[in-house]
């Protein structure tokens, strides 16, 4: 992907997640309503939430309009990380929330509050139809970013919360057994947590600057040492700037001869070509520094 693709990816991301938070902004504020009528604090809980995923969507969709910027001297790659610092955040916020439910899940099994069935699970409904609406809108772009892969599990989360709500008002208005409303709401956690897990994983490796998931360097080195003229390589390093942007950069050592009948050059573009065609990094997001054997005496320090 290229920094033209990822600002294009950004800028239809950026669409998506603004109807997401207008879907997200409307539902809250009729759960608000819904939670002022009926006294339920189930439906209450749940704006809570609402409220938290709707401030995430409006984090992803401010990194979604940073994306779009072009780079400057001062950022050369402009701000394509602004989406990963997002979904940490993102990420970061659901683990909390997560947390959250499972606290207030077991004080729930212990002291059970009233709550209004009826109305509770007309505002469930209510809800849970908004988040299938942004689950539309921004299922078929999950892949193209940390950031709208976070946008995504928090609108999944909200729409399970909206099935929780369901699903507790209807056994309750059935059985009146009240602690419903709790069990369900941990046992959305339970599905959530792993996916949340996996996400703030992901997105940390990024700002840790590890390599890339899928990228196997042993596997880079060899490809690179099969060349012709190429002697040894060493410093190789890659990592990923955002999603779908990966660099790799390494220090090559070739022939001597290769630096006096103007082989140099070509030898560049083998290796550009090389990491392109068998990992998908793009040539101009990889570089390499040619070397003769003898410039490592002038190196303080080497490592694979």
């Amino acid at each position: 992907m290229t920094e033209h693709d990822h600002a294009l990816a950004g800028a239809s991301g950026r669409r998506r997640l603004a109807i997401a938070f207008g879907i997200t902004s409307t539902i809250l504020v009729a759960e608000v309503i819904g939670a002022i009528l009926t006294g339920s604090l189930a439906l209450l809980i749940d704006a809570a939430h609402m409220l938290v995923d709707a401030g995430g969507l409006l984090i992803a969709l401010v990194a979604a309009t940073l994306v779009t910027r072009a780079a400057t001297a001062r950022r050369t790659w402009g701000y394509a990380r602004a989406e990963v610092l997002a979904a940490t955040v993102q990420a970061a916020v659901l683990l909390a929330v997560g947390i959250f439910v499972f606290v207030e899940g077991i004080q729930r099994l212990i002291a059970p509050p009233e709550i209004a069935s009826g109305q509770l699970l007309v505002f469930g409904v209510i809800g849970l139809v908004g988040n299938i609406a942004s689950i539309t809108v921004l299922a078929s772009g999950r892949d193209s970013s940390f950031n709208l892969r976070a946008a995504f599990l928090e609108v999944v989360n909200d729409a399970l919360g909206s099935v929780a709500v369901i699903v507790a008002a209807i056994v309750i208005a059935m059985t009146g057994w009240t602690r419903a409303d709790a069990v369900v709401a941990m046992l959305i956690g339970v599905l959530i947590l792993p996916r949340t897990f996996t996400l703030l994983r992901e997105t940390v490796d990024v700002l840790l600057e590890s390599t890339p998931r899928g990228l196997n360097l042993d596997s880079v080195r060899s490809h690179i040492l099969e060349l012709p003229h190429v002697r040894a390589v060493h410093d190789l390093h890659a990592t990923q700037i955002a999603t779908g942007l990966p660099v790799l950069t390494a220090h090559v050592v070739v022939d001597d001869e290769c630096f006096y009948d103007g082989h140099a050059s070509t030898i560049i573009d083998d290796l550009q070509n090389c990491v392109a065609e068998h990992f998908e990094i793009s040539v101009e997001h990889s570089t390499f520094q040619l070397e003769r054997a003898v410039h490592a005496e002038h190196e303080n320090h080497t490592h694979k």
